[in-house]
C-alpha cells in the first residue's frame, strides 16, 4: 500500500513539474488546451492523480479547470499582473514594518543564510529551488510581523499567483538582482529602520510585477 502510494505522489509531481515547466517556458500557450486522456495514455495511469494535479495547478495560477471541457492554460491580462503585485506590495510591505519591532538576532542570521543558499543557486541557475528558497525568505519575515490574519492573506494571493512569481523570477538576471534587493532588506531590519524595510520590500515586489510586464530584466540595478 505504501509503494503504491509513493508511487502515486511521484507519478503526480511529474505531471505538476513537466506541466508547470511547459506553461513557463511557452510551450503551451495561453489558451492551449492540456488533455487528461492524453496524459493518462502517455503515463499509463488513472485519471485522478491527473485531476489532483489540475486542481493544484488551477490553485496555483496555471490552468483554469472548466467543466466537461478539462484544463486550459491560464491567460494573465496585463491589469491582472498590475493588480497582483501592487496588491502584494503593500500587504508585504506592512508585514516588513512589523517584523523590524520582531526580528530577533536568530531571525537575521536565518535570512543572511536563505539569503547565502540563494545566491549560490542563482550563480548555478537553479530556477526550482531559487523559487522554493526565495519563498521561504519572505516567509520568515512576513512571520515575523507576528499577525496571523496578514499572513493568511498574502499566502492566499501568492499561492493563487505562483506562476506570475515563477516566471518573473526566470528571467534573465532577476535571481541575481533578487539577491542584490534582499541584502538591502536584511540590512534594514538590522538596523531596525522600519520605513527602509517597507520601502525596499515594496519596491521588490513592485519591480517584479515591472519586469515581467517588460519580459527583460536589466543586467545591473543600483
Amino acid at each position: 500500500m505504501k509503494k503504491s502510494l509513493e508511487k502515486h505522489l511521484t507519478l503526480r509531481e511529474v505531471i505538476l513539474e513537466n506541466i508547470r515547466d511547459a506553461i513557463v517556458s511557452g510551450s503551451l500557450k495561453a489558451g492551449s488546451r492540456v488533455s487528461e486522456p492524453e496524459l493518462a495514455e502517455r503515463y499509463g495511469i488513472s485519471r485522478t492523480p491527473i485531476r489532483e494535479a489540475f486542481r493544484q495547478l488551477e490553485s496555483e495560477g496555471y490552468l483554469t479547470v472548466i467543466p466537461r471541457r478539462g484544463a486550459v492554460v491560464r491567460e494573465f491580462s496585463p491589469k491582472d499582473v498590475e493588480e497582483f503585485y501592487a496588491i502584494k506590495s503593500i500587504m508585504e510591505g506592512y508585514a516588513a514594518r512589523r517584523a523590524c519591532e520582531n526580528m530577533s538576532v536568530k531571525d537575521l542570521d536565518r535570512l543572511q543564510a536563505i539569503n547565502d543558499k540563494l545566491a549560490e543557486l542563482a550563480r548555478i541557475g537553479d530556477i526550482k529551488h531559487f523559487f522554493k528558497i526565495h519563498s521561504d525568505f519572505h516567509e520568515l519575515f512576513i512571520k515575523a510581523a507576528d499577525n496571523e490574519k496578514l499572513h493568511d492573506l498574502i499566502a492566499g494571493l501568492v499561492t493563487k499567483f505562483q506562476r506570475l512569481r515563477f516566471t518573473s523570477l526566470s528571467l534573465p538576471g532577476r535571481m541575481e538582482i533578487s539577491v542584490q534587493e534582499h541584502e538591502k532588506i536584511i540590512e534594514a531590519f538590522r538596523n531596525k529602520d522600519a520605513d527602509l524595510a517597507e520601502s525596499l520590500v515594496r519596491q521588490n515586489a513592485e519591480y517584479g510585477g515591472q519586469v515581467l510586464m517588460k519580459g527583460t530584466t536589466p543586467a545591473n540595478r543600483n
